[in-house]
């Protein structure tokens, strides 16, 4: 917002304010009225608002359609007395007209719920210090069961904690932790040892007693695409990517320190809010470059329209919207009041992606508000296609920790725990089905069929049902699917059924390994890592044209301890040595740290003619020969390098 429209905001809404400097709230039509829509085809409306939702943070459609929303009224301190507000309710739209009318409290007396997942018709919880297990077993829409499933995480910064379930297409949940530290135990097993979180995310899978950490830092926000790649959010980086797993990148314990995650953003950090910046952000901000002036430092703090409070990243796997919206990652700013869209595409160079503006927010946002207690902390996609906007609405959202004392005197932090908003963005004129989609009453062959469907939800849903069953009569179908059906997407999923069912043979991950599809291939890599008969193919594909497929390749190979494995890294290394994941990724493997590699670059000429990029992989090698100190081998990098 240029100056001259700030001045006119603060003159029209200077005669509400409830003090010297903040603004009352509006009702629920007045808040309409705020939004201005990027694209003059789409519309919000209101689905749900106070009483109905307090303080949501996160809203997601069970198998059914039911509508869970998690409530965090504690947010940003728990109480004193010990008392917990957080809640879990499910939203009821009697007379289906596309609005909530009435809730139910599902659960409640909960420690800072953030997210919630659909699971064997209950759901997962992740609630700091634990992942919970949440199930209704009477009928009457009130948990009943409710079981601690993992222990052990942060809970300090209700900022900084667990949450963000995800089911992926991999059959993995995916959980952000903040890079948190923690000792997380599984309560279903609880002889299983405790593993350390700290410097990563969670993952885990129930149907087969597995948990991990896993090689992202997400905050709040994480979004999973058609193909299962994960993005995630963190404050001031709206949308980051990690390209080497977990599995990977802690194989072993002596690679140097690397920033695991990716900013893809090719616009960062700037974005075009319409609200000025609150009174105490703008006086905190100048007193903080005030300090810098006089320190003398090169830095300079900005109170507005730049990213400080993104939130809530969400792929759109919906057909509602018009064409150019499917496969957008929407991000919440709660800081800035307003929503960004990103176009992801993946880099023909290198295993990540960037991400761009769309045409229609070269210079504004996707959906920008003129209220200051527009909080869009999450966003959710419905089974039919509606893009949901989760409102926390709020007057303040910042950690009263980072605000100085004297600013914190006239402000209410928990001004707005009874209000809440829940909008729908739709096409001008579009009437979306409230039809539920009752998928737990459907048959093994329609859900088969459903994992071609043209939308996200439903194939993910019909995935996660067809594994809840065992029902290991749709083999034939899934097979069919998966060698023969026309959509990659639809033999994403099929293969990934054939994997929960433990059906997968090497004749057919072979076949993943040749499909046209890049990520279909390095799926296909990544089971051949349980076949030593499939190592021929790991090496083919070194040399694959797709960045993700040839880096797949070398990390999956890395599992191997074999001349052949050290020979095929060794050339595969060579193409790519001025990609930082190449180098970090075949390190990251015993084979791939070895001298063998190194003998084979020798060999190839590697180092007759030095580059930055082969000092670095040199240095890193070095440090890798240094931490783990056997016997001999730091006389023999000394060698090497005394040649150089």
């Amino acid at each position: 917002m240029n100056a001259p429209k700030k001045l006119l905001f603060f003159a029209l809404v200077g005669l509400s304010w409830s003090c010297a400097h903040y603004t009352e709230p509006l009702t629920p039509d007045e808040a309409l009225k705020s939004f201005t829509l990027s694209d003059d085809r789409l519309q919000v409306e209101v689905f749900a608002t106070e009483p109905h939702v307090l303080d949501p943070v996160e809203m997601v459609f069970d198998e059914e359609g039911n509508a869970f929303v998690v409530e965090m009224p504690d947010y940003p301190s728990k109480p004193e007395d010990g008392t917990l507000g957080g809640a879990i309710r499910l939203l009821r739209d009697t007379n289906q007209d596309g609005r909530i009318d009435s809730a139910v409290v599902f659960a409640d007396n909960l420690s800072e719920a953030t997210s919630v997942l659909p699971w064997e018709g209950g759901l997962l919880v992740a609630a700091a210090p634990d992942i919970l297990f949440l199930k209704d077993t009477t009928g009457d829409y009130r948990a009943d069961i409710r079981e601690v499933l993992f222990t052990g995480f942060f809970a300090n910064n209700s900022e900084a904690q667990i949450t963000n379930l995800h089911y992926n297409v991999d059959n993995w949940i995916y959980a952000s932790n903040c890079g948190q530290d923690g000792l997380v135990k599984f309560m279903r097993n609880p002889k299983l040892p405790t593993i350390s979180v700290k410097g990563g995310d969670f993952r885990f899978r129930l149907d087969r007693g597995q948990f991990e950490i896993e090689s992202s830092t997400g905050q709040f926000g994480m979004s999973v695409d058609d193909w299962g790649n994960r993005f995630f959010t963190e404050n001031s980086l709206h949308i980051q990517h990690a390209p080497i797993a977990g599995r990977y990148l802690f194989r072993h314990q002596f690679l140097p320190s690397y920033d695991v995650a990716l900013n893809i953003s090719d616009h960062d950090p700037e974005m075009f809010q319409q609200t000025p910046a609150p009174y105490w952000r703008q006086e905190r901000t100048k007193r903080r470059n005030e300090q810098f002036a006089e320190a003398k430092l090169d830095r300079h703090e900005y109170a507005e329209d730049h990213f400080t409070g993104a939130s809530g990243g969400t792929f759109y796997g919906g057909s509602l919207l018009p064409e150019e919206y499917r496969g957008s990652i929407f991000t919440g700013e709660v800081a800035g009041n307003l929503i960004h869209r990103d176009v992801v595409q993946p880099l023909s160079s290198s295993p990540t992606f960037v991400a761009k503006r769309g045409e229609k927010e070269k210079t504004q946002e996707f959906l920008t508000s003129s209220d200051p207690w527009f909080r869009p902390a999450q966003l959710s996609v419905g089974p039919n296609g509606v893009l949901y906007v989760i409102d926390m609405y709020r007057q303040h959202i910042e950690t009263p920790t980072a605000i100085p004392e004297d600013l914190k005197e006239e402000m209410d932090f928990f001004n707005g725990n009874k209000l809440g908003r829940i909008y729908q963005i739709v096409p001008k004129g579009a009437k979306p089905t409230q039809e539920a989609p009752k998928l737990r009453s459907k048959s093994s062959a329609e859900l088969v069929a459903l994992l071609a469907h043209p939308q996200q939800w439903w194939r993910l849903n019909a995935q996660r049902l067809l594994l809840e069953k065992k029902d290991k009569s749709v083999l034939p179908a899934v097979t069919d699917i998966f060698l023969t059906h026309s959509d990659a997407r639809a033999r994403l999923h099929a293969f990934f059924v054939l994997e929960g069912l433990n059906a997968l043979t090497p004749n057919l991950i072979k076949k993943a390994i040749t499909d046209a599809q890049p990520d279909l291939r390095a799926y296909g890599l990544i089971e051949a890592e349980k076949w030593p008969e499939l190592v021929p193919q790991l090496i083919e594909k070194t040399t694959d044209p797709s960045p993700k497929v040839s880096f797949q390749a070398c990390l999956s190979l890395g599992q191997y301890k074999t001349p052949a494995a050290s020979e095929a890294l060794a050339k595969a290394l060579i193409p790519h040595i001025q990609d930082k994941w190449y180098r970090m990724g075949i390190l990251s493997s015993e084979t791939g740290a070895s001298f063998e590699l190194i003998d084979v670059l020798q060999k190839e000429g590697f180092f007759a003619q030095m580059t930055p990029d082969k000092e670095s992989f040199l240095k890193d090698f070095g440090h890798v020969v240094r931490t783990r100190n056997r016997s001999g081998e730091a006389q023999r990098l000394a060698l090497l390098l005394g040649k150089k």
